[in-house]
């Protein structure tokens, strides 16, 4: 008989971030990756947000496995925050599980009791007695791989994040030859990325930085700089071979940046010969000439670094940037991080020192545009497709980009969906259901997992837009008032604004609070504060157009 598989995200669709796979085959679960999604700035206090994972808990005793594809935290983050509650064996390489681990201690996350099963990037293993199949993939993260799980309706297939590419070395191979094998098996569903899919062409070579950078380096007459994120491997490996055929020394700008090379060399990944290398507390030892410090960070972090380093407000003092120095920006910003990073750039620029700002426009990270998807969809040939991994215009392109190649795949096997909802796959057919799975955002701030809920998101809006502090003193038993009003505005309102503005709150607040002490009813406490916060941010917004927080405060003596 055959089995029934069922298809569904709880993250990763319509979103940047936060990738959440499951596949259910009889009632076995396999999760395919669990990422984070980073906050943009109508978060503040946020660190990170990962998949709603009730389902997940609900259904712990199904969990078979999580596959971790590659070691980027949009794939991985969120599984350091949920394992704990949903623990299965988690299959991923060597590499993955280093980037993995670096991420969760960064979070200051406990990960002893992790059940890791550690295969090479194209390997055949069994899971829950099923055949599963890993095939190597060129990204920029080493030892990337795909993904096939055997039924008896057919492989079911997620490619991950990939880029065709015949010319890569080692640890960033695309593997044709894995690949064709398990193409010549029936392939009953396709998961193919969605990033890049209105992008026309082949990605590579345009996710190479060095061609880029190159003559830059060589011309520098100073120290030179390059910031990247922390999980891009390929380019922190052209980096390295750079400073080598420069004759520059390697400096990480900080101990994090030092623990990501530390661990990629235990696993023999990205080896620096030792006359390339020196450690950042021999800046002041070396010649300008002969420095290169590389500035890693995740996601927002990297900008605050970045930032922070421009003016002059870093811990580190004796690195400072000086108008010889050359900065290079090779980590353009995502949807989530771009006025941060807009910010960052501008302030290196008032530094004065030299600035190349490289440009997603020529600067691609390694995903599968148009020619690269075409591939995958022509060698798999699905007899269903589902375009995952992008927000819905990109999955929509990467649907109508199936439907125009005319294999067989047309509007009643392709199937663009959304968190939440799901494909069931049987021997009578397929059909998409909106099953409303649990799905959402959980937000992390700080250890906290989903303890910050959306009412406290908005009292930090509206810190950001200021504090006013409105303070009196009432008589209960003379219902009058005997002290204040004293009203403290901070953070909000410009020096010639603020006389207006205070004399109209104060005169709101007085007149309120006596118009509950006059009337005969027994008045309320609450009541007065609530009536005096709306009639106060109402006229602050009308004379100022801001919303900050208006903290109302009425001590009560006999």
């Amino acid at each position: 008989m055959d089995e029934r598989v069922k298809i569904f995200a709880l993250g990763g669709l319509d979103e940047d971030g936060k990738e959440c796979i499951v596949v259910d085959i009889d009632n076995d679960l396999f999760v395919i990756n669990c990422g984070v999604r980073f906050p943009d700035r109508t978060m503040p206090g946020i660190d990170y947000v990962i998949p709603n994972f009730d389902f997940l808990k609900e259904n712990k005793h199904r969990v078979k496995a999580y596959f971790l594809l590659h070691g980027h935290d949009d794939e991985t983050g969120a599984l350091a925050y949920i394992y704990h509650d949903v623990p299965a064996p988690i299959y991923c390489s060597e590499v993955t599980k280093r980037m993995f681990l670096l991420f969760a201690h960064h979070a200051k996350l406990d990960t002893n009791g992790f059940d890791f099963h550690i295969q090479k990037a194209t390997s055949d293993f069994v899971v829950a007695g099923r055949a599963c199949h890993f095939f190597h993939t060129a990204h920029n993260i080493a030892d990337s791989s795909g993904l096939a799980i055997h039924t008896s309706l057919g492989n079911v297939v997620f490619t991950g994040d990939y880029v065709v590419e015949n010319n890569a070395t080692a640890g960033f191979l695309h593997d044709m030859n894995a690949i064709s094998k398990i193409a010549e098996e029936p392939t009953l569903a396709l998961m193919t990325e969605s990033l890049y899919s209105d992008r026309l062409g082949y990605t590579a070579p345009n996710y190479k930085l060095s061609p880029l950078i190159e003559s830059a380096i060589k011309d520098a007459e100073g120290r030179i700089f390059v910031s990247l994120f922390s999980m891009n491997l390929y380019n922190l490996s052209e980096m390295i071979s750079l400073a080598v055929s420069t004759h520059k020394k390697i400096l990480c700008y900080d101990e994090e940046g030092e623990s990501i090379l530390k661990a990629l060399q235990e696993c023999g990944q990205l080896l620096i010969p030792r006359n390339n290398y020196a450690s950042i507390d021999e800046v002041l030892r070396l010649r300008d000439q002969d420095i290169m410090i590389l500035m890693t960070g995740f996601g927002g972090k990297l900008y605050e670094k970045i930032y922070d380093l421009a003016t002059n407000s870093h811990e580190d003092k004796r690195i400072r940037l000086k108008e010889s120095d050359t900065f290079i920006v090779a980590s353009p910003a995502n949807a989530n991080t771009e006025i941060e990073a807009t910010d960052a750039v501008d302030e290196l620029f008032r530094s004065g020192c030299k600035v190349i700002n490289i440009s997603k426009k020529v600067f691609y990270n390694m995903h599968a545009s148009e020619e690269d998807l075409k591939m995958m969809i022509s060698l798999f040939k699905p007899k269903y497709y589902i375009p995952v991994k992008g927000f819905y215009k990109d999955l929509l392109k990467n649907g109508l980009l199936a439907l125009s190649m005319g294999i067989g795949l047309t509007h009643q096997n392709v199937f663009v969906m959304e968190n939440g909802t799901s494909v069931i796959m049987d021997g009578k057919g397929a059909r998409l259901f909106n099953e409303n799975i649990p799905h959402g955002d959980l937000m992390i701030d700080g250890i906290g997992v989903g303890d910050v809920a959306s009412n406290v998101i908005d009292d930090r809006k509206k810190l950001s837009e200021g504090v006013v502090v409105l303070a009196i003193t009432v008589s209960k038993k003379k219902r009058e008032i005997v002290a204040g009003p004293d009203v403290q505005m901070r953070g909000f309102v410009f020096v010639k604004e603020a006389d207006a503005v205070l004399k109209e709150v104060s005169r709101l607040f007085v007149t309120t609070v006596e118009d509950f002490l006059n009337a005969r009813m027994e008045y309320n406490l609450d009541e007065i504060k609530q009536n005096v916060y709306e009639k106060c941010l109402r006229a602050i917004r009308r004379q100022t157009g801001r919303e900050p927080m208006v903290l109302p405060l009425i001590v009560e003596v006999e």
